[in-house]
């Protein structure tokens, strides 16, 4: 069997996207572990799947699964993606596109070109949470304690439908060695997305990120999206935040009026392929 796919990446955030309108993927788990290993797969950060949507409410499905072969809730560099596959594509000609995943309906708005390209896309992220008992247990003792206020380490916890914890440090490279021990702390029931964020000047951080189920990747939508309703909620930036990741920049708004959180970044083709299954 043959599967056709494309490389994209959103900042970085490297994925396999598979058309499933045309072809079928007997097991999604297995197929992400084998094609995303990059010595002997395509290599990625995990595999995307692209579908139709069976209910009324929404226009597309998205399905992503992590480099480890585990399920993600959602994906907010894949989303970007998917609404540049979906209208460079011709499978749809809607700027404005409402994709299924399983934390909800985000609602993608294309910002086109003259020339018909997908220049950037906008994702309604929806409403952060910053207690969920089912993602984050409070009567456990928290790697590090939440804080407010501009001065000092502090840690919180938010969830964009996926579990992440921000720390803000002047060291971002502690990813790499406590990035996986904090991914699977007892505090998170469902592993955790761990996020290093730096202040470099007004509303910027620079952020490094280790995601649960794929380690260290060069950007995280949902997590540039949780560093920065935690930056808000601690005092450190106003509601406008420009998040500085190892794969490119993503700029997010907390509206205050809807509580709902709104990422615009980029989407690029990297190629497309077939491999032999």
């Amino acid at each position: 069997m043959k599967l056709r796919f494309s490389k994209m990446h959103g900042a970085g955030n490297d994925y396999i996207y598979v058309d499933t309108t045309h072809q079928t993927v007997a097991d999604p788990s297995a197929l992400s572990v084998s094609l995303s290993n990059r010595h002997t797969g395509i290599g990625s950060d995990g595999l995307v799947l692209i579908g139709l949507s069976p209910t009324p409410d929404a226009d597309f499905t998205m399905r992503i699964f992590n480099a480890d072969g585990s399920e993600a809730m959602m994906c907010g560099n894949a989303s970007r993606c998917i609404g540049k596959y979906l209208y460079e594509r011709r499978l749809t000609n809607l700027t404005t596109i409402r994709l299924k995943t399983l934390s909800g309906i985000k609602l993608l708005q294309l910002h086109v070109s003259d020339l018909d390209t997908v220049e950037s896309v906008t994702v309604d992220m929806g409403e952060p949470v910053l207690e969920n008992p089912k993602q984050f247990r409070t009567d456990i003792p928290a790697p590090l304690s939440s804080g407010r206020g501009a001065g000092g380490e502090a840690a919180l916890f938010v969830s964009m439908g996926n579990p992440h914890y921000v720390i803000f440090t002047d060291d971002v490279q502690r990813v790499a060695t406590e990035g996986p021990i904090l991914e699977t702390h007892p505090a998170f029931p469902e592993r955790c997305n761990i996020e290093f964020a730096k202040p470099i000047s007004q509303d910027t951080f620079r952020v490094r990120v280790w995601e649960r189920g794929s380690g260290i990747t060069m950007a995280c939508g949902t997590g540039a999206c949780a560093t920065a309703v935690a930056a808000i909620h601690t005092g450190r930036s106003s509601r406008h935040v420009c998040i500085e990741m190892d794969g490119g920049t993503l700029h997010i708004f907390w509206n205050e009026a809807d509580n709902h959180v709104y990422m615009t970044g980029p989407a690029t083709f990297v190629f497309d392929g077939e491999i032999e299954l």
